[in-house]
């Protein structure tokens, strides 16, 4: 059976949230046990491979790092005794970060996945001191000789999202509270709308802003906000169940995000927009094993298997299964492009011209709101 620890730290830290790509978390009490100093030699790698985990939140609830941590489980399953894994999750992306990555190096893991944008800068200072330790930040985009970076193509999967929305609605509002106006938030928003206005030209998407990537409690608030202003479908781009818990209590359906929240919405899960980790993970620890690990910048998505649409409820029609379905084919088959104009913002510029296909640079700097959705992106 192959080696597991888990641990879980407590952190030391101020009430203030720290801003990441995937997550965001408060401190807590107690700060972990201080690493050996910097520089000192990692213990030798002797049997299975040593391969750890950090996560920015609690895996025990439905969401980012919940999805990150399942995908772990199937690693194991995958290797079996070739490796060793450790996994540590409700790690704010704070100094403390650094330090825990430190530790892990110094404990002889030679594959260290950092699964939020915030542990980036922690990341690059921990991989110059130990360049024999290979590491892969999630959202990052800082690459280095021994630091590789990935991310899903999440806009696609929120596309097949927006179809199932805009077929489903009644009201023809859809609810999406939406954490920062950050172009990966705002392609997901922009690809929801035009998924479901493609199928649904009447239908609007409404945005609540929280300013935070984990505060079920801002979350929840939005929910109920967006089911005030008429929302019968929810999403979210944020990290807890709090949305799916509202909309089962409010009555309305939501589409949840990072994972399936069967738990959290039980009779209300429409369906679940994911990355899915397990094929890349799997594959890097291969490619380590086998001593052809190289850095590398992945962005990859439904043909890839890494973004998905999953866990349809079993009440929608089956030609709306079929829809989903045949523009799962095409995103899969690279024969559809979310981004293909004509395209016009929700002020009435065209942005994308008949056509033309956004490039992954203006997908990366994408700072404008598609048109069906109403109000305008937050000044940072």
């Amino acid at each position: 059976m192959q080696k597991r620890t888990v641990f879980k730290f407590a952190l030391a830290g101020a009430a203030s949230l720290v801003l990441s790509a995937c997550g965001k978390e408060e401190a807590k009490t107690a700060a972990p046990a201080s690493a050996p100093a910097s520089g000192a030699a990692p213990a030798k790698a002797d049997g299975p491979l040593k391969v750890a985990f950090i996560y920015i939140s609690p895996v025990s609830e439905e969401g980012w790092s919940s999805q990150h941590d399942h995908a772990r489980r199937e690693l194991e399953k995958h290797f079996g005794d070739k490796i060793s894994v450790t996994a540590i999750d409700n790690i704010p992306d704070t100094a403390d970060a650094e330090r825990v990555l430190r530790d892990l190096c110094n404990q002889g893991n030679k594959l260290i996945f950092a699964t939020s944008f915030g542990y980036m800068n922690g990341v690059q200072k921990v991989a110059r001191e130990f360049p024999d330790v290979k590491f892969e930040h999630c959202t990052g985009y800082q690459t280095a000789p021994n630091v590789g970076v990935y991310m899903g193509r999440f806009y696609e999967g929120r596309y097949l999202a927006g179809r199932l929305a805009g077929a489903t609605t009644k009201s023809n509002v859809l609810g999406y509270v939406a954490a920062f106006p950050i172009p990966e938030v705002v392609r997901g928003i922009n690809a929801f709308t035009l998924g479901a206005r493609s199928v649904n030209p009447n239908a609007q998407v409404r945005v609540v802003w929280t300013s935070s990537w984990y505060d079920p409690g801002k979350e929840s608030d939005a929910a109920k906000s967006l089911v005030g202003l008429g929302a019968d479908i929810l999403t979210h781009h944020t990290d807890s169940s709090a949305v799916a818990l509202a909309a089962e209590k409010l009555g309305v359906q939501v589409i949840s995000y990072n994972s399936p929240m069967t738990k959290a919405a039980p009779t209300k899960l429409l369906g679940a927009s994911v990355p899915e980790w397990t094929a890349f993970y799997i594959d890097r620890v291969n490619q380590v094993l086998e001593g052809s690990w190289k850095s590398e910048s992945t962005w990859n998505g439904v043909a890839d298997k890494m973004v998905d649409l999953v866990a349809v409820n079993d009440a929608v029609p089956q030609n709306v299964k079929d829809d989903l379905a045949l523009y799962r084919t095409k995103l899969a088959n690279r024969e559809f492009h979310p981004f293909t104009g004509p395209i016009k913002s929700n002020e009435g510029k065209e942005m994308i011209p008949a056509g033309k296909t956004a490039t992954d640079k203006e997908l990366l700097e994408m700072n404008w709101l598609v048109e069906g959705v109403v109000g305008k992106l937050p000044q940072n």
